[in-house]
């Protein structure tokens, strides 16, 4: 039987190791799906608005962004 104090240790080791993996895993499912699917930009708005059959406007294309920025 290992002594309370070394059981602690080897705890909060266990912990900090499994923080960075945690931290690095998710950063890179993040990149990848970055790479994948890049954010919308104003072309993409652009080809959406002319595909519903408008002549998009500035306003409308900001507007748009400006939402799409808000999540919402």
């Amino acid at each position: 039987m290992i002594p309370w104090w070394a059981g602690l240790i080897i705890a909060i080791v266990a912990a900090i190791i499994g923080g960075i993996l945690g931290f690095i895993i998710t950063r890179k499912v993040i990149q990848k799906q970055l790479k994948d699917n890049p954010p919308i930009n104003e072309n993409q708005i652009r080809a959406m608005y002319r595909s519903m059959g408008r002549k998009p406007s500035e306003a409308d294309i900001k507007k748009t962004m400006n939402a799409v920025k808000r999540g919402k």
